[in-house]
This record gives structure tokens, sequence and C-alpha cells, in this order.
């Protein structure tokens, strides 16, 4: 039997959004390689200069997607602030007195903080199943921070708190980006990084933060673009079409593969509590991962823009003549009440 549109929909947000955590994942070593003794304001503002490059070059053609509107100045600009500025700077501080295994594990807990908003916020659903992978996640980072104490460097256990900081304002950052899934993911990776790259570098200014070496500073622009500008462009195309919490879910991936990469750069010491944290973390993604979600539901009538085919089970709308591929335009959608398995996309927000 054929997949209906809309599983079709769920799995490309289920590549997409896995595509952009080993991209990500794999960025946290090379973050801790190329930014050891250079300030954490200024690894964060050239992480997200290029991120900023790739979002300019990955920009769409008019009428491809929908464009930012100045009504998201407001929404955008808190996102930036978040996941922009405080994210990377905590991390990149919090990498500099930790080892990379340890911090790419505890960044798990980004799927727990925007599951958790994205029910708060957005009614998003969360059964037991979900529930109880939220659990596991969250155990397994306090066997973390349990190994990091139980050591003689306490710095170990302040870089591991700085780290879950960075989920903290990741996670707000996915939730207050949720709308803004619908705009041109590119030019959303290019404002939010702009804004960024701007505010850090003021800041470090401000505190008077050394210029670093032309080969730290080429490395973490080249890691920026791809790890997290190309990265976070995929994490908006796989919020459209997935919906923030379960985006994040897959994302989870990502810590194990950039402590994986740790492991493979060289990074010894994985203590039986480093990895019992991490098989309780793996536990909850794939739980969370297996849960599907299926029941009788109302569509309200809706009017939005986005980018669209007219395959995908929710797009009839008629044109003359009628594009081909992708396309954007203000749309209106009639109420509808069908049931089949579905996630909360942009055309399924309805509360439980």
């Amino acid at each position: 039997m054929a997949a209906s549109p809309f599983d079709q929909s769920a799995a490309r947000g289920a590549l997409l959004a896995l595509a952009s955590a080993l991209l990500f994942g794999a960025t946290t070593p090379l973050v801790q390689y190329f930014g050891r003794g250079v300030d954490s304001f200024v690894t964060a503002a050239l992480l997200y200069a290029g991120a900023a490059i790739a979002g300019w070059l990955t920009r769409r053609p008019i009428g491809r997607e929908a464009r930012l509107r100045r009504t998201d100045l407001p929404r955008l600009m808190l996102a930036s602030l978040f996941g922009a500025a405080v994210g990377p700077v905590a991390l990149a501080w919090g990498l500099q007195h930790t080892t990379a295994s340890a911090a790419s594990l505890m960044l798990t807990l980004e799927a727990v903080f925007t599951a958790w908003l994205a029910r708060v916020f957005y009614g998003e659903s969360m059964p037991a199943q979900v529930a109880l992978a939220m659990l596991s996640i969250s155990a397994g980072a306090a066997l973390l921070l349990a190994d990091r104490s139980s050591g003689a460097n306490v710095a170990d256990v302040f870089g591991l708190l700085a780290v879950l900081g960075a989920t903290i304002a990741w996670g707000a950052d996915n939730t207050l980006s949720r709308s803004l899934a619908l705009r041109d993911p590119g030019q959303t990776v290019l404002a939010k990084a702009a804004i960024g790259t701007c505010a850090t570098i003021v800041i470090a200014v401000c505190t008077s933060a050394a210029t670093p070496p032309l080969r730290a500073a080429v490395g973490l622009v080249a890691v920026g673009a791809v790890g997290y500008g190309l990265s976070l462009r995929l994490y908006l195309l796989a919020q459209r079409a997935f919906g923030a919490g379960r985006t994040a879910s897959v994302f989870a991936f990502a810590p194990f593969i950039g402590a994986l990469a740790a492991v493979a750069l060289g990074e010894r010491g994985l203590s039986p509590w480093l990895m019992g944290g991490a098989a309780l973390m793996l536990v909850g993604v794939v739980l969370h991962l297996l849960e599907r979600h299926a029941h009788a539901h109302e569509h309200e009538p809706l009017e939005h823009e986005h980018a669209h085919t007219h395959d995908d089970g929710h797009h009839a709308h008629a044109h003359d003549p009628m594009p081909q591929g992708a396309h954007s335009h203000p749309h209106r959608h009639d109420a509808m009440t069908h049931a089949h398995s579905h996630v909360p996309d942009a055309h399924h927000t309805h509360r439980h």
C-alpha cells in the first residue's frame, strides 16, 4: 500500500531533522577544537557569521518561499537573542570547561525543553510514551552531571551546567521559531545569524576580547556555515513538516553524533556513568520517534502563506495554469474533518 501524503510529509520532516542533527552534531568537538583559548563571545560571533553566509547563499527566488514580514521582527529578535547569542555563548564557555563527549550528550536536553515548551505554548500532544521518553532523557542528563561531579575538577560541573543553559536557550529559540518555519528558511537563517553576530561582536568589543588567530577564525566560520547555518535551514524545514517537539526529538541524535566524533578525534575517559547516561538518552529518543498519533480531528478555516505543492492532501485550491513544484502565495483552507496519522505541523495545530 502506498504511503499517504501525510505519512510522506512526516517521513520527509524526520529525514530533514536527521540531516540537521548530523551536521550540527559533528560540530561540537570542532567548536571545542577551534575555539580553544578563544573568547566565548568571539566564538559565537564567528560561528554565526558563518551561518549568515550560509543563509545568504541558500535564499530562494521570490515566489518559491514566503518572505519574512515586518510583523515577524519581534519574534525574530527574541528567537535570535536565545538561539544566536545566549545559546552559542553558553555552549562555547561550557566546552572550554568540560569534555566534548559529555557536553554533546548534555545537548540531548534540548529535545526535552522544546517538547515541553511546545506543549505549554502550542498544545502539542504529549502522550504517556512521549512523557516517558522525556523522563529517560532527563535521567540520562542527571547521570552525566553525577559523573562530572564525582571527579576532582569542579569546573566540569559548571561546564555542563553552561551547556544545560544552552539547551534551555535553544529550546526557547525552537519554540519561538515555529511560526518562522513557514518563511523562507534561507532568509530566516540570514536574519537570525546577522542579529546574533552583531550582538556578540558588540559584547566582545565592550569586554576587550582578544582577536583570535586566523586559523581559529577561519575554522569557526566554516563550522558555523555548515553546522549552524545549513543545519538551521534543514531544522526549519523539518519543523514545517514535523512540528516543533518531534523535530527536536529527531534532532536529539545530534549529541550522540557529537560524542562519537569526540571519541574519533581522540577523546578518552568514557566512564560507566557517562555510558549509562548515553544509553538512557538514546532510549528516550527512540521512544519519542516510535510514537504514532492518529485520531479524528477538525481543521478550522485557515488563511496563511508558505511554500506548498498540490499533492499533500491539504492544498486543493485551483490555479490557472497549475504551477509546477513548490510555490508560495497567500491561500485559504476551508473547514474539514477527517482522521489520519499526523504530526503537529503547520496544518495540525489543534489542541489535545
